[in-house]
């Protein structure tokens, strides 16, 4: 069916949030690659102005969201098995009235699009009976470990705030090609998100875009097998997407497991040696103190792959 053109004001419980996650809410059946295609074709409006997906929206702003079709099979049901859901609740490291920490499981996305029917936030929306509870920011689908929702608005601003101003620390571990330059400890170089012809989208290293800031706090070397690898204990300074996976494929240690970016050989390798997943990890969150919590340090316990893989391993 096609809906009509629908002119939203923007009101103080929306302000702040980004005009995509603003449009993923209020059209909860439409896919996100359709998405963010009417936004990139200047479809939907602000005060009248194109937008990118990144604006954040002002209390007073019109937003103008343009007819859209939704298929019918967008209509059913989403069930979400009762193993996910064990799985899910299992899985959450923290909670308090405002804020969940879960360790996401590898192969599960943040949210539901492209194909997919849930992602992790429908999961905890699910088990908490609660529609308004927002991702505070993203993991990789195969990214496994620490990822922060906000239960409210007020909290969801709170915590984005201690991401702007780099007062929250997120830690990653990383399995990666190669034996790292121990001298490597800075990684500053501009990130740039490009469409492929075939419609997905990429990272690439490139002066035009976006500053980009990964701290590398420790490199172990390991072999196994003839396969040279390393364990590397990262501190990410900026979030920009895939910026660790890129970051380290330009410096030619891919990361294990990586069928974006990473080198295929290697991953046919470290596969025979236990790696059958994307090899990086979010370990860990340091949170300070704040209205909506306490000063938290949580951790998420290293994946099975990565404690198979470095048991014994070191040289």
């Amino acid at each position: 069916m096609n809906s009509k053109v629908q002119f939203v004001d923007i009101t103080e419980s929306q302000e702040g949030q980004r005009i995509d996650n603003f449009l993923i809410k209020t059209l909860k059946k439409l896919p996100r690659s359709r998405l963010y295609r009417i936004i990139r074709k200047g479809e939907v409006r602000v005060n009248k102005k194109r937008i990118k997906p990144e604006y954040k929206l002002c209390i007073g702003d019109q937003v103008r969201i343009p007819p859209v079709y939704k298929e019918e099979s967008d209509n059913s049901p989403v069930v979400i098995p009762d193993v996910l859901l064990k799985k899910i609740e299992s899985s959450i490291l923290f909670e308090n009235e405002d804020i969940i920490i879960l360790n996401k499981p590898s192969g599960l996305a943040v949210h539901s699009g492209s194909g997919l029917r849930y992602g992790a936030i429908d999961v905890l929306r699910v088990l908490r009976n609660k529609s308004d509870i927002e991702l505070v920011h993203r993991l990789d689908r195969d990214t496994s470990g620490c990822l922060l929702f906000a239960k409210t608005r007020q909290s969801l601003l709170a915590v984005q705030n201690l991401f702007k101003t780099q007062a929250l620390t997120k830690t990653y571990i990383a399995i990666v090609k190669g034996h790292w330059d121990l001298n490597l400890i800075d990684i500053q170089l501009p990130l740039l998100k490009q469409t492929m012809s075939n419609g997905e989208r990429k990272v690439f290293v490139d002066e035009r875009g976006q500053q980009a800031h990964t701290r590398i706090e420790q490199a172990t070397h390991y072999s196994c097998d003839g396969v040279k690898f390393s364990l590397l204990r990262i501190r990410l300074l900026t979030g920009r997407t895939h910026q660790i996976r890129v970051h380290c494929k330009a410096h030619n240690h891919e990361i294990a497991g990586d069928v974006k970016y990473g080198d295929r050989q290697f991953n046919r390798l470290i596969k025979k040696i236990g790696g059958g997943r994307l090899l990086l990890h979010a370990s860990k969150l340091e949170i300070p103190q704040v209205a909506h919590t306490k000063s938290l340090e949580v951790k998420a316990p290293d994946p099975q792959e990565f404690v198979k893989l470095l048991l014994n391993k070191m040289l």
